[in-house]
C-alpha cells in the first residue's frame, strides 16, 4: 500500500452519522453498512451545500480513546464552516488542521479494499514511531470515478 505525508487545513463536514466501535463493526451488529445506505438515500440533499460535491468523506472522529474505543462516523461532504447548518445537512463536524499519513488502497471491490487497508493501517501503527492523533481520520471517495467493484480509496490518518 502506498503512503505519503501531507498537511490539510481545517474543514467542516456535514452528513449522516452513527457512533460505533471496531468490535461492533466486526460482528453482526455493525452499523456502517446502514450508515452508507442512509447516506445514499440523502445524497442529493447532502451535496446541495457542498462546494466539492463529487468528494464523499467518511470521517472517523470524536474518539473515546484510540482504535479500540468508541468513535463517531460521519459520511457526507465538505461545507462552508461559517454557514449556518441547514436542516438537510444533518450532523456537522469540524476537522482540525493537521498533518496526515495518507494510505492509498489497491484497486478492487470497495468493501474489501477498505477493510484490508484499515487492517494494514492498524498494523502499521503497532510498530511505527509515528503517533496517531485521533483528532479526525477520513476516507475520500471521488464519485466521478467511483466503481464499487473496482475502486481505489485514500485514507487520511491524523498524526501528532
Amino acid at each position: 500500500m502506498n503512503t505519503f505525508q501531507t498537511e490539510k487545513p481545517q474543514m467542516t463536514l456535514a452528513g449522516v452519522t452513527v457512533r460505533t466501535t471496531n468490535a461492533e463493526e466486526m460482528g453482526p451488529n455493525g452499523r456502517l453498512a446502514q450508515l452508507w445506505d442512509d447516506y445514499f438515500r440523502n445524497q442529493a440533499a447532502l451535496q446541495a451545500n457542498s462546494h466539492l460535491a463529487h468528494l464523499i468523506y467518511a470521517l472517523y472522529t470524536d474518539y473515546e480513546s484510540d482504535a479500540t474505543g468508541a468513535y463517531t462516523v460521519i459520511i457526507g461532504h465538505e461545507v462552508d464552516g461559517a454557514a449556518a447548518p441547514a436542516e438537510a445537512e444533518g450532523a456537522r463536524a469540524v476537522v482540525p488542521a493537521s498533518r496526515y499519513r495518507v494510505f492509498t488502497t489497491k484497486k478492487g471491490p470497495v468493501h474489501e479494499v477498505v477493510a484490508e487497508a484499515w487492517g494494514q493501517i492498524w498494523d502499521y501503527y503497532k510498530d511505527s514511531e509515528e503517533v496517531r492523533a485521533f483528532t479526525g481520520d477520513f476516507e475520500v471517495y471521488d464519485s466521478r470515478h467511483f466503481d464499487p467493484a473496482n475502486t481505489e480509496v485514500q485514507i487520511y490518518i491524523a498524526i501528532a
